[in-house]
């Protein structure tokens, strides 16, 4: 008598699946890295290192730089320009460098971390004095900045802040620093100069015109420093990026017509 043959599963039926390990899997698995493989399939990240103060401008370049560029993440990195040239000489993975001063630049450059001829001008910036928008005096020059109205002065440390290091040259030229440094109140950044007047901390303080436009509720600008060279920014790629050809596209974003409309509408001049 002949046995009936067994009855198949029906499709879907727990037992007429494929395992993971089969054949099927495998060319899946195959699939998955050939694609993860494929130029721009993963998200690529650029670190710029970037001035404080010119971080707002920056941060909407990046903005529209990502949305020409599917898979580029801009990341940002802001800080005082001497602090962030530190944190290049430690070896922290930055690909782009963008300092507040010429001076910082150098110091990379003779420090082999950036191109000899890849530093190029970003920007112009002005020096100011701003003070809390209540306050009932308002200096006009720096030896007012002597009166008793002004007990307390914000600048930046001059070890590693531009603005700082611009506002105590400012100051020797005029033979007053000696006089006013004990009412200085040192600050990490020329942002957290700007935010020690605004919140009325200290009665004056040493920021760039494009800073103390960023709060004109809070600070106002009492007068313009001279200073002794123009302020210019700069911009540069790190020779130890790990993308160097993406870090070139940002920096030309920077330097292109809308770059510079875009620093222009935050205040900046072309170097």
């Amino acid at each position: 008598m002949r046995r009936p043959a067994p009855s198949r599963p029906p499709v879907g039926h727990p037992s007429r699946r494929r395992l993971p390990g089969g054949w099927p899997g495998r060319l899946l698995a195959a699939v998955v890295l050939a694609v993860l493989a494929l130029p721009g399939a993963q998200a690529a990240e650029l670190t710029v290192s970037v001035a404080a103060s010119l971080s707002g401008a920056v941060r909407e370049v990046a903005v529209a730089h990502e949305a020409a560029n599917p898979g580029l993440k801009v990341r940002l990195n802001a800080g005082a320009s001497g602090a962030l040239l530190q944190q290049i000489v430690r070896g922290a993975p930055v690909d782009v460098f963008v300092s507040a001063d010429l001076e910082t630049m150098d110091q990379a450059r003779a420090r082999g971390l950036v191109p000899a001829q890849g530093v190029r001008p970003l920007a112009g910036n002005t020096l100011v004095v701003a003070v809390p928008a209540a306050a009932t005096y308002t200096p006009r020059a720096l030896a007012d900045l002597l009166q008793p109205a002004v007990a307390r002065v914000a600048v930046g440390l001059p070890g590693s802040v531009p603005a700082g290091r611009h506002a105590r040259a400012a100051l020797e030229a005029a033979g007053l620093w000696s006089a006013i440094e004990p009412r200085v109140v040192g600050a990490m950044s020329v942002r957290q100069a700007l935010d020690h007047v605004a919140r009325g901390e200290v009665d004056a303080a040493f920021v760039y015109a494009t800073d103390a436009a960023l709060m004109p509720e809070r600070v106002r600008v009492a007068f313009t420093v001279a200073t002794a060279q123009p302020l210019r920014s700069a911009v540069a790629p790190v020779i130890a990026s790990r993308q160097p050809e993406a870090a070139e596209r940002f920096i030309a974003q920077l330097l292109s017509p809308a770059g510079q409309a875009v620093l222009a509408r935050h205040g900046f001049t072309r170097p």
